[in-house]
């Protein structure tokens, strides 16, 4: 039976959680302000610049918007914007905004996150007018609703939700119009890591057994088992911040056994030096001119660290399998 102190600790440690958005937001930031990529959006999400960050993370976190952005895109791109697109743990992300900017937009882009971050997320949105106009531009009926926890236009839904309680979000998304029937596209960043190998292979089997054709994407940790591994483990212990899955980000196999044995078909993996090593070279090029990195072997440690892993199931044929870098 669970104590006091098993709740108090899982409290905890769903803070710290939630605490990573607001890390990885800040990163984006200071990233985009160097010059890494475009958000203009990112601003209304974030106070300000804030300290100044490594050069080594400002490209990891280069390499991790353009990799997962590589395969978003491909996937819209070949269902020629009739998709979904599901963000889980979405946090204070910006692709909507980006999606629509680019004519990307799919039929409907659905955000799942804790219900006190998507409350942040909804704030700022109803108070900034260049986030809230692109998304008033996109709604044509009179079904817009808003509340405190959710958010649900004709192109866009965030929803405040458990990824644990599959039961809820199950229901919050049908009741948001989420359709099986379409090509849906899922994105996780950082998040599968934080729930322990049975949730996460559980979300990951709902999400195959929920849409007929679908890809997967997620990025997080990956050889975990090494020194330099042990070490990332242990600085977020001390921020009382528990990988609870990390024994699946062993390796790149591991990565890929979680969605081949829950229903998907089809399943590669990259670490992020091999994705860096294949973004198109005059824009990496162009990057590593904007600072001074003088130690190359810690930006190759840490991005052989993370990975893109993506699971592909495709009963429309649509040739999914064969989306990569």
């Amino acid at each position: 039976m669970a104590t006091r102190r098993d709740f108090a600790d899982l409290d905890s440690s769903d803070e710290a959680v939630r605490a990573t958005c607001d890390d990885a937001t800040s990163c984006k930031r200071f990233a985009t302000s160097k010059g890494y990529w475009n958000d203009p959006y990112i601003q209304y999400f974030s106070r300000s610049v804030g300290e100044r960050k490594a050069p080594e993370i400002n490209r990891g976190y280069y390499a991790r918007v353009k990799g997962v952005n590589h395969l978003l895109d491909a996937f819209i791109q070949k269902t020629e914007c009739n998709c979904q697109v599901v963000n889980i743990g979405a946090g204070l992300d910006t692709t909507f905004w980006r999606l629509k900017d680019e004519n990307l937009l799919p039929k409907k882009f659905f955000e799942v996150d804790f219900p006190t971050i998507v409350a942040r997320k909804i704030h700022c949105i109803k108070t900034k007018p260049p986030l809230s106009k692109p998304l008033i531009e996109t709604h044509s009926t009179d079904s817009l609703t808003l509340d405190a926890h959710s958010l649900n236009s004709d192109r866009f839904c965030i929803i405040g939700a458990d990824l644990r309680d599959l039961s809820n979000l199950d229901e919050k998304l049908k009741k948001c119009h989420l359709n099986p029937e379409l090509p849906t596209v899922f994105v996780s960043e950082c998040v599968l890591v934080y729930m322990t190998p049975s949730q996460s292979s559980n979300l990951v089997r709902w999400a195959a057994e929920t849409l007929h054709t679908a890809m997967f994407i997620s990025y997080e940790q990956v050889n975990m088992s090494d020194r330099f591994g042990q070490v990332m483990i242990e600085n977020l212990q001390r921020r009382h911040c528990n990988l609870a899955g990390v024994e699946i980000c062993h390796s790149l196999d591991s990565q890929k056994d979680r969605f081949l044995k829950t229903a998907w078909e089809h399943a590669d993996a990259l670490d992020m030096m091999t994705v860096y090593s294949m973004l198109p070279q005059e824009d990496v090029a162009r990057i590593e001119r904007l600072e001074f990195l003088d130690e190359r072997e810690l930006l190759q440690q840490l991005l052989q660290h993370y990975s893109i892993c993506w699971a592909t199931k495709d009963k429309l044929n649509l040739g999914l399998a064969q989306l990569a870098f």
